[in-house]
């Protein structure tokens, strides 16, 4: 990067500035990751100090059976495939209380679009996890989803929310977003839910009050570019609705392990390199530089792994979701050496090893329990640590 643009960007970062499309693409441009994380992690630090967020969460997946053959999807099956599955409500109600001696605070729930799965399912299941879990915050359905409901439904986005949120809907998810740009998306998603819906969807959440995520699919055949255009977009959205209260960089992942068919669904990854650690640390950084009306930016440690999740509190994010439990959208997480679960000590040692302050959350961002600061690193080396592979 020239050095005087390099001096402009910084004096701009400092200065509390709004950057430009041109400022974004200039950041992905340059090579000084350390540089890159010093602006990120002074804008993070503004926002959020030395705190780390996180809950303890589980996620859900009612269906895997979707009428869309998404390019970079392995989770989705079509009816009749081996492994296809559609859980009976009593079975999902059953694995949410699996953790409710931990002090579950979220239940994370997004899913196939079922060609047959009657609207009516998704609200009564909401109930029934209500009723079983009163105290537990429900976080479901991608924007695409809601979209399919009113497909399925004939009632509108605006009617679906309210039973929804009438069943114990607390918020969105944030997926469905992957790239916006038609350029990238017309070869990647294979769903009619794009960004003129995808962004009328989370308004109307936000009018209606929800605080929702916001996600960005990166690391496949989208440049730079359409990285920054997709932020954009929701960072103008955002000056609109102020409904966003996190936004999620999700790596793009290869099938290196599938299901028990030994089919390989992911369509683009014979052309696709996924992102290196040094990318994603970029992405956060410029994300977080870039989004100066969010408040935070999440690393979910499933897609990074653990080392790439405690490197990136020091570019930007100040978020490492949760406990997780499974996650069976993209990839066999054991595949990149990453545990399906972290418990909330885990979690917590995690943070403090990295350096920084946990801070337990709930879905809408409210503190739940402040801990320790973490201990001094001459303390820390006094004795041997656990090593996050």
């Amino acid at each position: 990067m020239d050095a005087g643009l390099k001096r402009e960007l910084e004096a701009k970062v400092y200065a509390g500035e709004r950057l430009t499309r041109s400022d974004g693409i200039a950041l992905y441009e340059s090579d000084d990751l350390t540089w890159l994380g010093r602006l990120a992690h002074h804008r993070r630090t503004e926002l959020n100090g030395e705190r780390v967020m996180f809950n303890v969460n589980r996620h859900l997946n009612l269906t895997n059976v979707c009428s869309a053959s998404c390019a970079y999807c392995s989770f989705q099956r079509k009816p009749g495939e081996k492994d296809a599955y559609t859980m009976r409500i009593e079975e999902a109600v059953r694995k949410a209380k699996e953790m409710e001696d931990e002090q579950l605070t979220e239940l994370h729930i997004v899913n196939g679009l079922h060609p047959t799965l009657p609207w009516r399912y998704y609200p009564k299941v909401l109930r029934e996890l209500k009723a079983a879990l009163p105290n537990v915050k429900l976080k479901c359905f991608t924007a695409t989803e809601v979209q399919w409901f009113e497909k399925i439904s004939g009632l509108s986005a605006d009617e679906i929310l309210d039973e929804l949120m009438d069943a114990g809907l607390e918020s969105l998810t944030g997926g469905g977003a992957e790239i916006f740009d038609w350029e990238v998306r017309q070869h990647i998603v294979d769903h009619a839910c794009h960004w003129e819906d995808w962004s009328r969807i989370h308004a109307l959440a936000h009018a209606k009050g929800m605080k929702t995520p916001a996600t960005m699919l990166y690391g496949h055949i989208e440049e730079p570019r359409h990285r920054v255009d997709h932020v954009l977009r929701l960072r103008e959205l955002q000056d609109e609705t102020g409904g966003f209260a996190v936004f999620i960089p999700l790596r793009y992942q290869h099938d290196f392990v599938d299901s028990a068919d030994g089919k390989i669904r992911n369509r683009i990854q014979a052309r696709t390199t996924m992102a290196s650690p040094a990318e994603s640390l970029k992405t956060f950084a410029v994300s977080r530089l870039l989004f100066d009306n969010v408040p935070h930016v999440k690393n979910f440690w499933v897609m990074h792994g653990l080392s790439v999740a405690q490197l990136s509190l020091n570019f930007g994010v100040d978020d490492l979701d949760g406990s997780v439990v499974e996650y069976k959208i993209t990839h066999d997480a054991d595949s990149y050496g990453t545990p399906n679960t972290m418990h909330r000590d885990d979690l917590l040692n995690l943070i403090w090893d990295a350096g920084f302050q946990p801070v337990e959350r709930d879905t809408r961002y409210n503190v739940v329990r402040e801990y320790d600061r973490a201990p001094a690193l001459a303390s820390r080396r006094a004795e041997p640590q656990q090593v996050w592979a």
